[in-house]
């Protein structure tokens, strides 16, 4: 794949597999790995929906709680996960080859955001009204590795009038990805492309009423995507783990679809079940 998705626990998408996985040191204790800084999805304080989960994880689990955390950048598996330092990453995509994963316990999608008092109403990548409009998008790096709708408005044309927003920003502000929302807002840009969860967060929060559409079009921009399931990951071979969050995530649907929505989070049905059977 040529493109990642900043919103699945930011940088999770990035995380480098090096193999070194060491056996859960105590089973009764749930250590989870994840960024102190990354609204909506986790912070230090435990303000976000993968804090939720995890104390949820825990409690249906009869353990206790612990993590360890990391920034999500390049590096974050192999210094958490795969050093044996924690368990399990609360948010990755379904078919994230380095991790094993879970059954999704969401579906979401990139999405644009314009103010409301715009009135847009643009949800295709091939409107074209996009062409005279400055659009925002997250980058993920200098080595060309950028979200699907940045690929996608590249191969449209549309660089002259896009400007890229760091996923990781300065991490010394509170949740740094919500600078490309904050432009939108401010009216620094008029429209943003950015991961569903971050964005129907970001407006939940606003002062300014936004829109939020679904990304249309980008079949045609194969293997790029709008659309991604989301798990929780542990390490390779860990299946006893893996089989306990599955159960917990089964028997747990309706109260986490309603903590999902309480934090914004755009949500597409999921696949049936029986195909991310193990």
């Amino acid at each position: 794949m040529r493109s990642l998705s900043e919103g699945i626990g930011a940088a999770a998408l990035l995380l480098a597999f090096c193999g070194c996985a060491r056996a859960q040191a105590d089973p009764a204790l749930l250590r989870v790995c994840a960024d102190p800084n990354n609204l909506p999805f986790s912070n230090s304080t435990g303000e976000g929906f993968e804090n939720k989960l995890a104390e949820l994880a825990a409690q249906k689990l009869g353990g206790k709680l612990s993590y360890v955390w990391w920034a999500q950048r390049r590096g974050f598996a192999s210094h958490t996960l795969n050093s044996g330092d924690c368990d399990v990453i609360m948010g990755v995509p379904a078919d994230y080859e380095p991790v094993e994963t879970t059954i999704p316990y969401y579906r979401s999608t990139y999405v644009f955001v314009s103010r409301a008092d715009r009135k847009l109403g643009i949800s295709s990548i091939a409107d074209p009204r996009l062409r005279h409009l400055r659009i925002g998008v997250h980058l993920m790096g200098s080595d060309g590795t950028n979200t699907p709708p940045a690929h996608a408005l590249g191969e449209e044309g549309l660089t002259g009038n896009v400007e890229g927003f760091m996923i990781y920003g300065d991490y010394r502000d509170a949740n740094p990805p919500a600078r490309l929302i904050d432009a939108v807002e401010a009216g620094k840009i008029d429209i943003a492309a950015a991961w569903g969860p971050l964005a129907g967060f970001a407006a939940k929060q606003s002062s300014v009423a936004l829109s939020l559409r679904p990304i249309e079009g980008m079949e045609r921009f194969a293997p790029l995507r709008a659309e991604f399931d989301v798990s929780m990951g542990v390490r390779h071979g860990d299946h006893t783990l893996r089989d306990k969050l599955n159960a917990v995530i089964a028997e747990n649907r309706p109260r986490i679809e309603t903590l999902l929505t309480d934090y914004g989070v755009p949500l597409l049905p999921l696949p049936d079940e029986a195909t991310f059977e193990k």
